[in-house]
């Protein structure tokens, strides 16, 4: 919505909006393209044309959508789904990936999956079991496993922690 806002102030017509991809019409004056560099960055946003920088935009969007805003159980491969969506052969996805974040798909949904566990667990409105099963994860130990090599921390210990901070807050 922002940026079809500032594209119509611009006097740009889009196409299409998909995915923080931007499709338009005719080509842009390096003065239009200028102006609506600022106007987007005002709006906390960034102007990218690397084609390789938008396609790893579009792969942390969807990782990001199906963890973090997917209200059910995450029953598809990953790997599928990415693909499938962005319609590019999950190698190759990978294997830029890789090459310009230094780290792997499956690296940046594990750090994802961590941060939804996180969220979930100080939501307190579903057990280590729902959440478990919510992100897919095959047991209640592998979450719990994978948590604690990412946090340093065992899911029930950050909880604890977030419950005594909760109490100290109250008894000021």
């Amino acid at each position: 919505m922002v940026v079809e806002q500032e594209l119509q102030k611009i006097g740009i017509h889009a196409v299409d909006i998909n995915l923080g991809v931007v499709e338009i019409e005719d080509e842009i004056s390096n003065e239009d393209r200028e102006k609506l560099r600022v106007s987007l960055r005002i709006s906390g946003l960034e102007l990218m044309e690397d084609k390789k920088s938008i396609l790893i935009e579009q792969i942390k969007g969807v990782i990001v959508e199906m963890i973090h805003y997917s209200e059910e159980a995450v029953t598809v491969n990953y790997s599928d789904h990415i693909s499938e969506k962005l319609n590019y052969d999950y190698t190759y996805l990978s294997n830029i990936f890789s090459e310009v974040k230094g780290m792997t798909i499956q690296q940046f949904i594990i750090v994802n999956k961590i941060e939804r566990v996180k969220e979930l667990l100080l939501y307190d409105e579903l057990n280590l079991t729902e959440i478990s099963y919510k992100l897919n994860y095959s047991s209640v130990a592998h979450l719990s496993n994978q948590f604690k090599k990412v946090t340093g921390l065992s899911p029930s210990f950050y909880k604890q922690l977030k419950q005594k901070r909760d109490n100290n807050l109250e008894n000021f």
